[in-house]
């Protein structure tokens, strides 16, 4: 049974219908509902423009602190950025920046400034989550996935109320063989369910990702190889094929979208890069030739260590000993992939609930053998790239976004720093 007879999306399940299911899932309609009541009472009672509404991001000084530029390791001590309307209007050395009066001031003597770090691997379906990633320094990000399309509503979320959630590129639901209790998530996908043998033909395969695009994913998601954290799947099997992979590929290409792809043998890392994706994802056991075909194109490898490293301290004793065998193997692989001049991006593939400070990944990048500088950028302008936002994100420099992190100590010689932030600005709003 094919669904090569089904209609295209249809046009009367908008995009705005499929955003107010996913924002009563994710909770993001309550959340935003306070928050703009909150803003409002501030801006009321302040006699100024609210800040971090739909119009735009807050006004914010950020002053006296050492400011790391990560794209050149330019470090500027007693330094000052100035956001307006949640961009960056001018940053350098205290004494040569106009600072405008009546501005809000944030203190920042003693701290580090940094731009907001990039989650490029995470999955967020509720608005906790969401305001837990901020807090924890992402404020950018890239989903990996939710069921039933509540990663398109936090986006829209950010978008109104930038402090409650990061800057995010939404995934829609995963395209793979089995999609369970996701065919309920669109009326356009229920006619999958009948399909015997899953989601694998090429009808089937365009099918997601051509509802996903309809329904406002920014990036499509798939998969070559079963899941590691379900003890009774095997990672290194492999459940689509070079040729299916290109379907999905091609289906995403022709709305101008990439692919992300989870994996972990060998053969399956090749399959999907040949395929042509965006993105590898885990990639535990990619090998030599690979990682030189990815050069070549310029795929990203998004290795997730700290998911792996989780992996490592289950209760359970199969992904316990599964943790432990592909933490070091995945390791050997980035520092392999960085040598080789491999993009590399951080990703912490946080899920149910958990959400995992970027920090973290930066600081398991830099114990591959990644200089501190390089593990930074992994999570800063490596990561903007892969998310087509380097015009805006990564840095703090004019143009750029007002995201920043404030930090206790110098990441340079302690990158732990970057999983405790004193403060995080998104968009020029201090996040509570």
């Amino acid at each position: 049974m094919c669904v090569e007879a089904t209609p295209p999306p249809s046009s009367k399940l908008t995009r705005r219908g499929v955003l107010a299911g996913a924002a009563a899932l994710a909770g993001t309609m309550a959340a935003a509902g306070q928050a703009t009541a909150a803003v409002g009472d501030r801006g009321a009672a302040s006699g100024r423009r609210a800040p971090g509404g739909a119009a735009g991001g807050g006004h914010l000084v950020i002053q006296g602190g050492t400011l790391l530029d990560p794209a050149t390791g330019e470090v500027t001590e007693n330094a000052v950025v100035v956001i307006g309307d949640g961009i960056v209007r001018a940053a350098g050395r205290r004494g040569g920046v106009a600072v405008p009066q009546g501005v809000e001031v944030l203190d920042a003597h003693g701290r580090w400034i940094l731009p907001g770090l990039v989650d490029a691997h995470i999955h967020l379906s509720t608005a906790a989550e969401a305001r837990d990633a901020v807090r924890r320094g992402a404020t950018s990000a890239r989903s990996g996935s939710t069921s039933f399309y509540q990663d398109i509503a936090v986006r829209e979320l950010a978008r109104h109320s930038p402090a409650l959630a990061p800057r995010l590129k939404a995934a829609g639901v995963f395209v793979t063989p089995n999609l369970g209790d996701t065919v309920l998530a669109d009326p356009d996908l229920t006619p999958l369910a009948r399909l015997k043998d899953g989601v694998r033909s090429a009808e089937a395969l365009r099918r997601v990702v051509e509802v996903n695009l309809a329904r406002g994913a920014d990036v499509i998601k798939t998969r070559v190889n079963e899941r590691a954290g379900l003890p009774e799947q095997d990672p290194l099997a492999q459940v689509y094929s070079r040729e299916q992979l290109a379907e999905i590929v091609a289906a995403a290409r022709r709305r101008g979208k990439g692919v992300l792809c989870h994996s972990y043998s060998e053969q399956g890392c090749h399959d999907a890069v040949m395929a042509g994706i965006r993105s590898l994802e885990h990639g535990a056991f990619v090998g030599e030739r690979t990682l030189r075909e990815m050069r070549r194109r310029g795929t990203y490898f998004t290795p997730t260590l700290t998911a792996i490293a989780g992996l490592a301290e289950s209760s359970d004793p199969i992904l316990a000993e599964r943790g432990r065998t592909y933490l070091p193997v995945l390791k050997r692989a980035v520092l392999a992939a960085h040598e080789l001049g491999v993009p590399l991006a951080a990703g912490t593939d946080s899920s149910g609930g958990v959400v995992h400070p970027i920090g973290g990944e930066v600081e398991l990048m830099h114990s591959a053998g990644l200089s501190p500088l390089d593990a930074i950028r992994t999570a800063t302008t490596g990561a903007a790239r892969l998310l087509a936002l380097t015009r805006t994100t990564g840095r703090l420099t004019r143009g750029s976004t007002g995201d920043a992190l404030l930090l206790p100590g110098d990441p340079l010689t302690d990158l732990t720093v970057l999983k405790r932030p004193v403060a995080v600005v998104r968009a020029g709003v201090l996040a509570a």
